[in-house]
């Protein structure tokens, strides 16, 4: 639980240091326009929250296989 809540304060830290303001995005600003944003930021959490639980999962059957031997 203590790496998950790490990793989570780094993406957060990592995320506020790549903001930047006074650039316009003309694909964000249509995505935005057409409510289709909000499919994109879906699509894109729903990858990552996958790739976390499989990346998890495998360490968890590791440390089972390591404890075996």
């Amino acid at each position: 639980m203590k790496k998950l809540s790490l990793v989570l304060l780094l993406i957060m830290c990592c995320t506020v240091a790549f903001a930047q303001q006074g650039q316009q995005v003309e694909m964000a600003d249509a995505l935005r326009s057409s409510g289709k944003i909000y499919v994109v930021v879906a699509t894109i959490s729903i990858i990552f929250v996958g790739l976390a639980i499989f990346l998890f999962t495998i360490d968890r059957r590791l440390k089972k296989v390591e404890n075996e031997k």
